[in-house]
């Protein structure tokens, strides 16, 4: 039985919270999935995204906490807010409060932006 796009939202932010980001890339983006960054940053498929994650992800010395504060689903579109809190390699600190904003298709990825919240 085909899962519903709820299901797959609820088990990718599982994977983010547990730290699993760039897992949750390499299982949910499709080949030519595009992300926006706050900046302006944009990868255009998934090896690009996938490159950009584990170059963060290896940065990361500790996760203090990555905090899921809601989550919706309207149509092949999904919410998501995060709290990310790092400790990194080069002695600095990340807090991130944003919201993703992620278009599927066929229970992939094909967009994903960010938004500082």
């Amino acid at each position: 039985m085909e899962q519903s796009l709820n299901e797959i939202l609820s088990s990718k932010n599982e994977m983010v919270k547990k730290g699993q980001i760039v897992e949750a890339t390499e299982k949910y983006f499709a080949p030519h999935a595009k992300t926006i960054d706050f900046d302006g940053t944009v990868t255009n498929d998934k090896s690009e995204m996938v490159t950009k994650m584990q170059g963060f992800a290896g940065a990361i010395a500790k996760v203090n906490s990555i905090t899921l504060h809601h989550s919706s689903v309207n149509g092949d579109i999904s919410f998501a807010e995060f709290t990310f809190d790092f400790d990194m390699k080069d002695g600095g600190k990340i807090l991130w409060h944003e919201i993703l904003r992620t278009v599927w298709q066929n229970g992939q990825i094909v967009e994903e932006q960010y938004f500082k919240a």
